[in-house]
């Protein structure tokens, strides 16, 4: 009798471990065995999204079997079920679909016009109302030390179309770690979470390449996208001599549907470079700029932001001879899509700009589930900070 409970309780153990555990994948280049950042996994049963991060790392927790979606731009799409997935590390190799050369495409229009409907087309297409499940998460550098860190889980209610999106949010869980003093919390250019998603449906980052006067400062080209058939790929590249502050920006397609797949964007080494210095107090020289969003598609009702990565960095002037460095960088991951909305009071609503006014509201170790992964030099810089007296 004692033998077979035994036998029984084995059994009960076996089956709840290929029911329930973390899986940890790693992402990885086919040919180059490079780590790929930026790979979508969608658990299909749960809906929930999570994200690779620079060194092609995903884990999650699962509770029963399900499919999962891997998805990159750059690369095949592949399925696998939950229960291939049985070892401690599970290293997945991603294909690029063609391995010949993207050739420019020649078109009728002005690409500039073409980005313009594209950016309308988007913006029409994307799904409201909805509510979007989103981790944050933001690191604040002073004078090249680490100094801040915040992340949040965060419910976007979003309503309206065109011009006109709006968005309440709620605070599920956040934690704030180290001290900001008044002198420098003015400078966390991070996300403005009142108004990012109008800026992120509005694809407002795009606003000065329609502008008259870009064509005679940006080169617009259109290129195939080989890695996948289905999109293109505009790149716009500010012309020389660079005057100003001008982004490099490239923009994915998908040709047929006309909706924007992915936007980034960095300022020119050049613009930094020859940019003049500003020395008057309270002047920003900025030496560092970029971005990158995904936006998902996966038909009709379901077209939304699925992730967003920030960077700034510029040297703030003091006084004569005092200066600051400020570097931000942020992430901001949707995990979560619904077109179901929910109810709430008004009192609840966040309507600050950034997450660290507000109190911590810790119920669960909401980070290690966030949807990404810290590296190993992020989690030792949320340490160091947490160590910091």
């Amino acid at each position: 009798m004692r033998t077979f409970l035994l036998f029984w309780f084995g059994c009960l153990l076996t089956i709840a471990h290929a029911q329930q555990g973390d899986i940890h994948l790693v992402f990885k280049d086919a040919e180059t065995q490079a780590p790929i950042e930026d790979v979508t996994v969608t658990v299909l049963r749960t809906k929930q999204n999570y994200i690779s991060n620079p060194e092609g790392r995903v884990s999650f927790a699962l509770t029963g079997v399900s499919s999962i979606q891997i998805a990159h731009s750059s690369y095949e799409s592949q399925s696998v079920r939950s229960t291939a997935l049985k070892l401690k590390e599970n290293v997945i190799f991603l294909k690029s679909a063609v391995n010949t050369l993207d050739e420019i495409v020649i078109t009728k229009q002005h690409p500039q016009k073409i980005l313009k409907g594209l950016i309308e087309n988007s913006v029409d297409k994307l799904t409201t109302p909805c509510r979007l499940k989103v981790y944050s998460r933001e690191f604040f550098k002073r004078n090249g030390n680490y100094m801040f860190y915040n992340d949040g889980l965060l419910h976007f209610q979003i309503s309206g179309k065109n011009k006109d999106f709006k968005n309440d949010i709620l605070v599920e869980q956040n934690r704030s770690i180290g001290l900001v003093d008044a002198d420098v919390s003015q400078d966390l250019l991070g996300y403005d979470l009142n108004n990012i998603m109008g800026n992120y449906y509005n694809f407002k980052y795009l606003e000065p390449l329609l502008e008259a006067r870009a064509r005679k400062d940006y080169d617009f080209l259109i290129k195939s996208y080989t890695k996948n058939d289905n999109y293109y790929l505009m790149v716009i590249n500010p012309l020389d001599p660079v005057k100003g502050f001008k982004d490099d920006y490239t923009i994915l397609y998908d040709k047929k549907k006309k909706i924007i797949l992915e936007v980034s964007s960095s300022v020119t080494p050049n613009a930094v470079a020859n940019a003049p210095e500003k020395r008057s107090v309270g002047a920003r020289n900025l030496y560092k700029s970029n971005y990158k969003n995904i936006y998902r598609y996966a038909g009709d009702n379901e077209y939304y932001l699925l992730s967003s990565r920030e960077e700034i960095g510029f040297e703030r002037v003091d006084k004569k001879d005092v200066r600051t460095e400020i570097e931000v960088r942020n992430y901001f991951i949707t995990t979560g899509f619904s077109r179901n909305e929910f109810s709430f009071k008004e009192s609840e609503i966040f309507k600050d700009k950034a997450l660290f006014n507000l109190k911590d509201k810790i119920l669960t170790d909401y980070w290690n589930v966030s949807g990404l992964v810290p590296t190993p030099e992020e989690e030792t810089i949320i340490k160091n900070i947490s160590d910091e007296p």
